[in-house]
């Protein structure tokens, strides 16, 4: 049985958690979540990986068992949260690795490379954008609304994104057998969202999210130039980051491997070992 240790360090005052697993010198695997979850999303990838890579994953701050000070306490924004992720690097000695991103992870790991390139081996993109066409507009129309309005109605309109419907959703939807998602997942995220001062904490996330898109001609540059090996998995049917937004590395990466499996955003619950087989014959050990 894979050892998986659980972990805590202080970064800048802030304890930020996170789960390890693999020989310390493999090569690592930094593994980046998205909303609403935290490093539970690979509980069961980490394992699966283990035996050839140093797999990493840490909580944002703000999410899982990392600090979750208040709006007040904390800048939240993904600039802030790649910060710390990459000081919480630099702390534990990883300075080259390949990024597994899904969702808010993907902007975090997009800054972390742009601020160092060559830290950077590899990118496997699981519904973690980095093109416009990648956008649904029926989800992302209201989160752009409220960037650019910036007003208390459009910030509230998206309160219903907290709820137990709108969490559950997002696990479950795309999911040909949903009987093969497990409910502890969403039970897991809700009892998180639901500590004091998380709605503030979220919600400031979101009107920040369009800060994101800036980035993208910088990531495609990079993409290019670097030739940097790509792997996009996708749940093709997630009606939160379409399949195109996989498909759209090709423009900058034509040695991209593309996967699309028949799921949805949180494919690592429906599909781990189609996930795993393409991580592992993709990715070499070392």
């Amino acid at each position: 049985m894979v050892q998986v240790h659980h972990r805590t360090v202080s970064v800048d005052g802030l304890d930020v958690f996170w789960r390890e697993a693999g020989p310390v010198d493999a090569p690592v695997l930094l593994l980046l979540h998205g909303y609403p979850t935290s490093s539970h999303m690979f509980r069961h990838l980490i394992p699966a990986l283990a035996d050839r890579y140093r797999v990493i994953a840490p909580d944002h701050i703000g999410f899982g068992r990392s600090s979750a000070p208040s709006v007040d306490e904390f800048d939240y924004s993904f600039a802030a949260l790649a910060g710390v992720t990459g000081r919480f690097l630099a702390t534990i000695g990883v300075t080259r690795y390949t990024i597994y991103v899904q969702d808010y992870g993907a902007p975090i790991g997009w800054r972390l490379a742009l601020a160092d390139p060559n830290s950077v081996e590899g990118i496997i993109s699981q519904n973690g954008n980095t093109y416009e066409e990648g956008f649904v507009p029926g989800f992302w129309d209201p989160i752009w609304a409220d960037a650019a309005e910036r007003t208390a109605a459009t910030r509230d309109a998206l309160r219903p994104a907290l709820g137990r419907d709108a969490v559950q959703w997002q696990y479950t939807h795309g999911v040909p057998d949903t009987t093969t998602v497990d409910p502890d997942a969403w039970e897991h995220d809700l009892a998180l969202l639901a500590r004091p001062g998380q709605d503030e904490v979220q919600l400031t996330l979101f009107r920040d999210y369009a800060t994101n898109r800036a980035l993208y001609p910088d990531m495609h540059a990079w993409i290019r130039a670097s030739r940097v090996p790509v792997l996009a998995i996708w749940g093709r049917n997630d009606e939160i980051f379409a399949a195109a937004g996989a498909e759209a590395f090709l423009r900058d990466a034509p040695h991209a491997r593309i996967e699309l499996l028949d799921g949805g955003h949180f494919l690592l619950e429906s599909h781990l070992d189609e996930v795993t087989t393409a991580i592992t014959s993709w990715l070499p050990a070392r």
